[in-house]
């Protein structure tokens, strides 16, 4: 797994910000008492344009749906589970119901506040946000990915997700390689595919070199845009090889891998497995790595299923 420390997208977030927004006035960004210190660049560029609403999420969430009515691009950013668990209402009612346009941008996802316990985890965000109409969800895990996706869709007219970890997975993508809507074969394969997103990229590529160490030829997709999902590519990959395993750090219910199953229906003789996270709550506390550990979210887990 790539180190915790060194550049983030958290910080790419904020770069992106102070770039999108120098080029367009319509840009707003509404924060919950997270992400001062490395917004002061944007909120100095562009004055009267970046709020700090405190720790009243559902209250920001109304305000980012009231500046989209006004015909302004709103940026919400804070912890994963208190805007997505705790706004969920305002959401579903002041943004989709309404067909506004909005960016959500958390920090906070899975394990990453892994030493604050159940609390503050968040992998039940796809589940829940795929019950509303016209949500566009994504997983940037590198630098290139969020601010190329950002670019793309901030202002296209539909809520989008940019579910942002603590943890890169090291592969270097180049920014015409990032399409919203469209994964990624980061290698070739015939008898298995590995499909992965966020960090989990990292787990899907050293379990191919063991694989490849037991004769199994895998192949390995990497998915950034959770909704809309690149079917096509998808179903291919598996067409060809007739076994695929998916890895995310979410909740095995309404994640990544039950839109997978149904982009293969009626593939004959196909073998699934699904490496994420059992449906209960994980109480354990420890580092991020360890929490993943007791969800089952290792290599050892993708190799076996892909044997």
């Amino acid at each position: 797994m790539a180190a915790a420390s060194g550049p983030s997208v958290r910080q790419q977030f904020a770069d992106t910000m102070l770039a999108v927004g120098q080029e367009d006035p319509s840009l707003v960004v509404v924060v919950g008492d997270i992400s001062h210190g490395i917004m002061q660049a944007f909120a100095q560029a562009c004055p009267g344009r970046y709020y700090n609403a405190g720790i009243l999420e559902p209250t920001m969430m109304s305000m980012c749906a009231g500046l989209a009515r006004s015909g302004l691009n709103p940026v919400v950013h804070t912890i994963a589970p208190f805007l997505i668990d705790r706004s969920f209402e305002q959401i579903k009612l002041d943004f989709c119901y309404h067909k506004l346009h909005g960016n959500i941008v958390t920090v906070g996802s899975a394990f990453d506040y892994s030493n604050l316990g159940v609390t503050h985890h968040c992998y039940g965000d796809f589940a829940m946000l795929k019950t509303l109409p016209d949500i566009e969800i994504t997983y940037p895990a590198s630098l290139v990915e969020f601010d190329a996706l950002f670019r793309q869709a901030y202002n296209n007219k539909s809520v989008t997700y940019y579910r942002i970890p603590g943890r890169i997975h090291g592969v270097d993508f180049k920014a015409s390689d990032i399409k919203l809507g469209k994964g990624i074969k980061v290698a070739d394969g015939k008898d298995v595919t590995l499909i992965a997103t966020g960090p989990q990229l990292n787990t899907a590529l050293q379990a191919r070199e063991k694989l490849a160490n037991a004769g199994k030829d895998a192949e390995v997709l990497y998915i950034h845009t959770i909704r809309p999902l690149d079917e096509e590519l998808v179903r291919a990959s598996v067409l060809k090889t007739r076994k695929v395993v998916v890895i995310e750090e979410h909740m095995r219910s309404g994640g990544l891998g039950d839109d997978v199953l149904r982009a293969v229906q009626g593939i004959s003789d196909l073998k699934f497995q699904s490496v994420a996270i059992p449906d209960k709550f994980i109480t354990a506390y420890g580092s991020y790595d360890e929490l993943l550990g007791v969800a089952g979210i290792t290599v050892e887990a993708v190799v076996s299923g892909a044997l």
